[in-house]
């Protein structure tokens, strides 16, 4: 059995499965990346849910596997060379599992490039501007009466909006007929700008018909609905 007792993280989460991949998140859209992609791949994995309400992404334990304190992270017992991996943020998990799995990354190195530059749009993008929209529209910022600031991410989301509503057109995905990790890091923040932060109407969702086509595929996807509710309460 493999033992993973020198990574303080499995005192507070304990694995039953220690042969298994070990994921520490809570589904959010960054967190739900890695879950969907275990999916989507096969690879056996075991979840383990880390509450904000009480502050575990905080701990010791927690903050020994990712020192920035946010979730998404793993802790691979067979990484590379056959050693225990830890690793953390969400992009550079997609790319990992995507090498060790075989899927959804491009092998070829153009298609590979294309699929990482959507992957760092997304990263660089989509998930800060549109964090910081659900942030003033949903949370503390209504009571802000200057609505400079949020006006200014609802522009900034829209036009990342046009950006994939032009990509998309004619293709099946954000790579064209092929899904992979780009697909995975953007369409949970699309949903969840129109949904938990009931943003939609805000940054005017409905005015990017491809994009809320291939939302709609996404979301029929098994794997994707399995994912987006992992790890569970």
């Amino acid at each position: 059995m493999t033992d993973l007792a020198a990574f303080p993280i499995t005192r507070k989460w304990p694995a039953r499965h220690p042969e298994r991949l070990q994921l520490y998140s809570l589904p959010t859209p960054n967190g739900v990346k890695v879950s969907i992609m275990l999916e989507e791949t096969g690879l056996p994995y075991e979840a383990h849910r880390v509450s904000f309400d009480g502050d575990d992404q905080r701990s010791p334990e927690f903050l020994s596997l990712n020192p920035n304190g946010k979730i998404p992270a793993i802790l691979d017992p067979d990484g590379p060379e056959g050693k225990p991996l830890t690793l953390f943020e969400s992009g550079a998990i997609l790319i990992y599992l995507a090498d060790k799995a075989g899927q959804l990354l491009p092998e070829l190195p153009h298609d590979r490039y294309q699929a990482l530059q959507w992957l760092m749009f997304q990263m660089g993008g989509i998930g800060p501007m549109f964090g910081q929209v659900g942030f003033f529209h949903k949370f503390a910022g209504r009571e802000i009466e200057d609505k400079r600031p949020r006006d200014r991410y609802v522009g900034e989301s829209r036009r990342l909006l046009g950006v994939l509503d032009r990509q998309l057109a004619g293709r099946d995905w954000l790579l064209g007929e092929a899904f992979s990790i780009a697909d995975i890091a953007v369409w949970p923040w699309v949903r969840n700008l129109g949904g938990f932060y009931e943003a939609g109407e805000l940054v005017g969702l409905d005015d990017f018909p491809q994009v809320n086509r291939v939302l709609a595929a996404f979301l029929a996807r098994p794997a994707v609905q399995r994912g987006l509710t992992i790890p569970a309460e």
